[in-house]
């Protein structure tokens, strides 16, 4: 299972790298997001199953699961209209819903007793970030549920930004999560002040950012012009 979850993680940073440098909507654009929806979908299961049950981690096993769900609401938005995928799309918010609710209640449960909560190496603060990105989420996922539809612009951005935040802990996960892993003079390197090792989740921020602020410019544009 373990390397299952490594070799998938590899595969979806390739595959996403693609996906963010490829000209959006183009066919390598897509061929890249499918497999990085694949590959992502194999890699937090796998870290999932491990979590839960093989190795006791409640952070990693939160992390993985709403980085699932953030694949799988973002892969949808762009491949089936809202009322085709209606019922999933609320079955999936119902469990951001329930994963943020336990993200938070391992958090409070911690506060009052450290030992209550497992976890390997990542900090337990996490859980209250987790936590709360995926209530939001599942919040987002409601209005837009009520709504019935999504097109132009805003369906673009919430491909983008939930494609790209898991992207972002994919990289992080393995560039920033996993340095033991690397050489030591790798880790130990830098570039104008920045360590090797982060600039990949850097790189990912700033493409993110990119696309995010292109989007949302040509969408002004094109309202700016109907109004003229």
């Amino acid at each position: 299972m373990t390397w299952i979850h490594i070799i998938a993680g590899l595969v979806a940073i390739l595959a996403g790298a693609m996906a963010m440098i490829a000209a959006k909507g183009s066919p390598l654009h897509r061929k890249a997001g499918n497999m990085f929806t694949i590959s992502m979908l194999i890699m937090t299961g796998s870290a999932a199953i491990v979590s839960f049950f093989l190795r006791t981690d409640h952070v990693t096993g939160v992390v993985a699961l709403v980085t699932a769900y953030l694949v799988g609401t973002s892969w949808l938005v762009v491949k089936r209209k809202v009322v085709d995928s209606y019922r999933l799309l609320a079955g999936l918010a119902v469990v951001a819903a329930i994963v943020g609710v336990y993200s938070l209640s391992l958090w409070f449960n911690f506060l009052e007793d450290p030992k209550t909560l497992i976890t390997k190496n990542s900090p337990p603060q996490v859980l209250v970030f987790f936590g709360v990105v995926s209530l939001l989420c599942a919040a987002l996922d409601l209005r837009l549920l009520r709504a019935g539809q999504i097109a132009g612009a805003q369906r673009l951005v919430r491909h983008l930004w939930r494609m790209c935040f898991a992207m972002l802990i994919a990289t992080g996960s393995f560039f920033a999560g996993q340095m033991q892993v690397f050489p030591e003079l790798v880790r130990k390197s830098s570039l104008l002040g920045v360590p090797v090792l982060m600039i990949p989740v850097l790189l990912v921020i700033v493409t993110t950012l990119y696309w995010l602020v292109r989007t949302l410019w040509k969408r002004k544009r094109a309202i700016s012009s109907s109004q003229a």
